[in-house]
């Protein structure tokens, strides 16, 4: 039962990072229409923007974690500006090439910043901590936490503010939301900037316990798509779910199957899940 409740916990925090960088996929995929394949970078940046924060300035994790989000946010908004909104009346392939030229430039900024070591972010929270008998790591936790607020902050954010509703009808219907006199290119600034600003800090709660590299990013944005995909595209509790599915599913894998294919694990589930339900979990649902 405790090896049991371990995988849980692991699968909990899989899935929270997951889903943060998956929800902030799924908002630019709402607005834009065309897939970000520019997301790892950002999600790699808010790492070592936090790493370099705290190890070479001293700053506290927090206000680190804190800096990266704003930084990262500013750095996604640039990103749309001068890339993506150029491009908003080219075919969507040009889109498609854009981003992977961004995330190309991005992980060649960083190896020249950083050099291509791997790097470890350090915590406060590195102690083991009793929770009804099982060991876990307080980072593990801290990241279980965090991650499962902001969704409830962001849900709570698109649901029950103005701004988040004209951020719904956007992705609903751009021409129509342009129409009642939403301005398109406010609504999307602020989409770039919180899904930078989420990808920055599920970088930074994830990165102590992992590593920090240039090319960390890729297989996170990867699985992201898988559950983009999985959950329907553009829908937020599908991103939410399918983060979560993910991963218990590479936990348990990981577990009882082997360490070896629980990266492959996300690919196996999306074919299986398609084949019944091709439209995805929670098509058509956005928020």
């Amino acid at each position: 039962m405790a090896l049991f409740l371990q995988q849980i916990l692991n699968g909990l925090t899989l899935g929270g990072v997951y889903s943060l960088v998956a929800l902030g996929l799924t908002l630019v995929y709402g607005i834009l229409h065309v897939p970000n394949f520019a997301h790892g970078a950002f999600y790699m940046a808010g790492a070592y923007v936090s790493y370099y924060l705290m190890t070479a300035l001293g700053v506290n994790y927090w206000l680190a974690m804190l800096g990266a989000a704003l930084v990262v946010a500013v750095l996604s908004m640039l990103a749309d500006r001068l890339v993506f909104h150029p491009l908003r009346n080219s075919p969507e392939l040009h889109d498609m090439i854009a981003a992977i030229g961004i995330l190309l430039f991005l992980e060649a900024g960083a190896q020249a910043l950083w050099g291509a070591d791997f790097h470890r972010m350090p915590t406060p929270y590195g102690q083991i901590v009793d929770v009804f008998g099982l060991a876990a790591p307080l980072q593990r936790l801290l990241i279980i936490g965090a991650a499962f607020a902001l969704m409830v902050l962001l849900h709570l954010f698109l649901t029950r503010t103005m701004t988040g509703a004209t951020i719904m009808a956007m992705a609903q219907n751009g021409e129509g939301a342009a129409l009642v006199g939403i301005d398109a290119t406010r609504v999307t600034l602020l989409v770039f900037a919180i899904s930078g600003a989420l990808a920055a800090i599920a970088a930074t709660l994830y990165a102590p316990i992992n590593l920090v590299y240039p090319s960390m990013g890729n297989l996170v944005i990867t699985k992201a798509f898988v559950i983009i995909i999985l959950g329907g595209m553009g829908s937020i509790p599908g991103a939410i779910v399918g983060g979560l599915i993910i991963g218990m599913a590479e936990s348990f894998g990981g577990f009882y199957v082997s360490t070896d294919y629980k990266d492959i694990i996300a690919f196996v589930l999306l074919v299986v899940i398609l084949s019944i339900r091709p439209q995805g979990l929670f098509a058509g649902k956005a928020a």
